[in-house]
């Protein structure tokens, strides 16, 4: 299958991350490299991009789409709440701005053999963003407690039916291994009274629970984010884009907090010593254009937010 992503807003984040000719940038979550590129493109051969992404195929065609920046860019393999370990491995002590596109790629919701799709009736079950990791969706399916799978479905999903598919998860597995991406969206649709059904797809928020929970994605998000904050120079910028609330709630609540001065009661003196960090370049998240939205309708959900440090 070729390795195909549409890179979400990403003239809003390249203008948003007000470049500097010869600055030093990181990438988070390279994918087939759009945002990348991009950044590549607008920075002299002084410049340095280095990137990370968990998926050896993104790495693969990401490095050989940007293989004329060689001597400007560096992929690794790795996950982008590594950033601070990354960054000292290659001497980078300072960076002018970083971006994370927190969502799955195009390429792994299509490909039907990663099994990220409800879409892919008869797919394993696996969900794994780093294919050589030994958990999967399989493992949660088949091994999670009824308790446990009621709460990372409540979580991480925000289904309201989650005790009635955890249930059914626990009944039907007893009979025999829950092996597809099929007999999971079976489970799912009949868990689900008919009249709720409207609301999307039946398998959609237990298929993201999952998954959040195979790749840890909300594990660790709040630390990278202010472990790329403290690396900042001044003047340099974070974008994010997130792609459901649960991550969306997460990066608004950091950078609220990295923006916020003094929480000290203002009646008295201040003892906390506390001081904005940043500044958030768009107080309000800023959305993909009808344009886009006609093109690309997986962006639909997507949100960025932007940060300057002080």
């Amino acid at each position: 299958m070729e390795f195909k992503h549409l890179s979400v807003m990403l003239d809003e984040c390249i203008e948003g991350l007000n470049l500097k000719p010869n600055g030093t940038y990181f990438d988070g979550t390279l994918g087939g490299g759009g945002h990348s590129l991009k950044i590549l493109e607008k920075i002299t051969p002084d410049g340095f991009l280095f990137a990370t992404d968990l998926d050896d195929e993104a790495i693969s065609f990401a490095t050989e789409r940007l293989s004329k920046y060689k001597n400007s860019f560096k992929a690794v393999k790795s996950n982008f709440k590594n950033f601070k370990s990354v960054a000292e491995s290659l001497n980078v002590n300072e960076i002018d701005g970083a971006i994370l596109d927190l969502g799955v790629s195009s390429y792994q919701l299509d490909n039907k053999e990663r099994g990220f799709s409800y879409m892919a009736k008869e797919t394993l079950l696996d969900m794994r963003m780093d294919g050589k990791s030994s958990f999967s969706a399989y493992d949660v399916v088949n091994s999670y407690e009824e308790k446990q799978l009621k709460f990372i479905l409540s979580a991480y999903g925000e289904e309201r039916f989650a005790g009635n598919i955890a249930r059914n998860i626990v009944e039907t597995r007893k009979i025999k291994p829950i092996k597809t991406t099929g007999e999971l969206v079976e489970i799912c649709e009949k868990s689900i009274p008919n009249k709720f059904k409207k609301d999307g797809h039946p398998a959609k928020r237990t298929f993201q629970a999952i998954r959040i929970e195979v790749n840890g994605e909300l594990t660790g998000l709040d630390t990278v984010l202010r472990d790329i904050v403290d690396k900042l120079k001044s003047g340099g910028r974070l974008a994010v884009i997130t792609f459901h609330s649960l991550e969306d709630r997460i990066v608004k609540t950091v950078f609220k907090d990295l923006s916020s001065g003094c929480n000290c009661d203002k009646r008295f003196p201040c003892v906390c010593g506390k001081k904005e960090v940043v500044k958030e370049v768009n107080k309000k998240p800023i959305t993909a254009s009808e344009n886009e939205l006609s093109i690309n309708s997986r962006a639909k959900c997507a949100k960025l937010r932007i940060i300057e440090k002080l």
